[in-house]
């Protein structure tokens, strides 16, 4: 499994823009940290609820998080600071901790 993150907006948008994504790859990784990422993936795929999400924020940062499986599936996950679900935000506090 390949996991690109990309940050976009928030104060240092012009600077963000210019960066590259961060990437991993699972083979990389632990026998522990790859299943931990792949559950973390998993539980990330599930939207918040409706009532869950709050109003715009100004200056918030949005993430996309892309992940590849085999060459084959792509799932894209695209969230917000102010969107975000709790398993969207586990996921990117593990990635950036690991990247």
């Amino acid at each position: 499994m390949r996991v690109t993150l990309a940050k976009h907006g928030g104060q240092a948008a012009a600077i963000q823009r210019r960066l590259p994504p961060k990437e991993l790859d699972s083979d990389a990784l632990s026998a522990n940290d790859a299943a931990e990422l792949a559950r973390l993936v998993a539980a990330a795929a599930v939207p918040a609820a409706e009532g869950d999400r709050a109003g715009r924020a100004r200056d918030a940062m949005s993430y996309t998080i892309t992940v590849e499986e085999g060459g084959r599936s792509t799932t894209v996950l695209t969230q917000s600071d102010t969107t975000m679900s709790p398993g969207f935000a586990a996921l990117l506090r593990w990635l950036e901790s690991h990247m």
